[in-house]
């Protein structure tokens, strides 16, 4: 594929236009060895739209008109409320939270300095490991957010450390409502969706919020699913077009204004969400930048995918997917990547996801924890009779407790281990990886099953030999 795209790709790149038959073939391609079966794709350069497209292999016809969640790509539009706010002069952004929310107030004293700055560039001091915002009970609005999060402690003084948590924007959004005096969803609609030419584009409360299934990946196979109940307002809850992405694109690229013009925030305003406060983190306000003067977000739901990117070369690239985080997807930023070597002029790699090689390594541990259970179960009886102190049973059975720890503990490790301390619940960690849980719930109950019955061999008592008359 990579030779076919190359000579297209780079006369098109030397014309000033992007090949857009070398996209489709390089986003075909990559879906399919990803496993997604739904993409859509916008890219911009400067004030144009020059590229947007669906590309289904599921059930249903994607188009670029097709809503799709944009999951954390959605705080990028939550920045941008606030930064209307900000030159409206309705809201300082070096000004405590508090003052803004009256009702917020942790009990460790440090959180007076938990600036709205830090709140946007994720620096507050709440963390998913002080606040678990996804294994907690979910709040029914963005009001019933901030009593939440008054329950959180601080992993560090605020504005000293970034960690990424959606708390930070939860609150953020609340603070757009009692600022402006209107539901989040409404401000959005009123003063960033319609003004920007958005009119497909809405926001939702709660995942999954009506939004057409997504789908987890198990064995090689994409299985529609429903995202978990979660609140995702202000922090992943938009739900938009790859037409309309397209538009939001420009509105970054130019400067704060649409194509034709309007104006929804300032150059300078732009400029700030696009830039880190502080060289010893990268994030911004709702964007992530680095050092080559790439600005980006990610999005991740555990049915679906999506990411933006803008280039020092004025191309924007908008990506939604409908397949989630998984073990061997962290989302779609390859596919941003690939895109952005192709509109350069280079070769894009297409692509080979583990995603596959993962799950059939865990079928093999499944297959394998199942006969060497049912192969310790025939053993039982004879295990039971050898002779041993009672300290080398328990050690030798001890062992088989591991599959159960690991499986309780799972959804923490992948926590930290993959996500870098995010918060993950038991029922979402199903979503992440089933086959990860199918193994360790075979491994947990087949190791449970041995010990069950070696413990009642071992307390069974043993019939004695029949006496024989005369």
């Amino acid at each position: 594929m990579a030779a076919v795209l190359a000579p297209n790709a780079a006369v098109a790149a030397a014309a000033g236009e992007p090949d857009r038959a070398a996209i489709d073939r390089f986003v075909t391609e990559f879906a399919g060895n990803a496993g997604y079966p739904d993409v859509t794709v916008a890219i911009t350069k400067g004030d144009r739209v020059v590229h947007v497209a669906g590309y289904g292999r599921g059930d249903a016809d994607v188009t670029a008109t097709t809503p799709m969640p944009v999951a954390s790509v959605s705080k990028s539009f939550t920045a941008l409320a606030v930064m209307q706010l900000v030159e409206r002069g309705a809201v300082a952004l070096d000004r405590p939270v508090a003052d803004y929310l009256p009702d917020f107030h942790l009990a460790d004293p440090r959180a007076a300095g938990i600036t709205v700055r830090r709140l946007l560039n994720q620096t507050s001091g709440i963390s998913d490991r002080t606040l678990r915002e996804k294994s907690l009970p979910q709040p029914d609005s963005l009001a019933d957010a901030v009593p939440r999060a008054n329950a959180a402690t601080l992993a560090v003084d605020p504005g000293t450390r970034h960690h990424y948590t959606n708390t930070n924007y939860h609150l953020a959004g609340r603070l757009v409502e009692v600022v402006s005096g209107e539901p989040y969803a409404d401000y959005l609609r009123r003063h960033v969706f319609e003004p920007a030419g958005m009119r497909s584009t809405t926001t939702i409360t709660h995942a999954p919020g009506g939004v057409t299934k997504g789908h987890v990946y198990a064995y090689g196979a994409s299985i529609p699913a429903t995202e978990p109940h979660r609140l995702v307002a202000g922090s992943d809850g938009v739900v938009s077009t790859a037409e309309d992405m397209a538009r939001w694109l420009v509105v970054q690229s130019n400067g704060g204004r649409t194509a034709d013009g309007t104006r929804l925030v300032s150059p300078e305003s732009v400029k700030a969400m696009h830039t880190s406060s502080d060289p010893r983190w990268t994030y911004g306000m709702g964007w992530d930048t680095s050092e080559d003067g790439r600005v980006r977000h990610s999005g991740i739901w555990f049915t679906h995918s999506a990411g933006q990117l803008l280039l020092p070369s004025g191309y924007g690239i908008a990506v939604t997917a409908s397949s989630g985080v998984a073990l061997g997807n962290e989302g779609t930023g390859a596919l941003e990547d690939g895109l952005a070597t192709l509109l350069e002029g280079g070769v894009p790699d297409t692509g080979s996801s583990l995603r596959l090689v993962i799950d059939l390594v865990l079928a093999a541990l499944t297959v394998l924890s199942l006969v060497l259970c049912f192969l310790a179960l025939r053993r039982s009886a004879r295990w039971a009779a050898t002779p041993r102190p009672g300290w080398q049973r328990a050690l030798r059975l001890l062992p088989r407790l591991v599959p159960l720890v690991f499986l309780v503990t799972m959804s923490d490790l992948v926590g930290l281990v993959v996500g870098g301390g995010r918060d993950i619940s038991g029922v979402q960690l199903a979503y992440y990886s089933p086959a990860l849980v199918t193994w360790l719930t075979v491994s947990a109950v087949g190791n449970g099953a041995v010990l069950v019955t070696r413990f009642v061999a071992l307390v069974r008592p043993r019939r004695s030999p029949p006496v024989v008359a005369g």
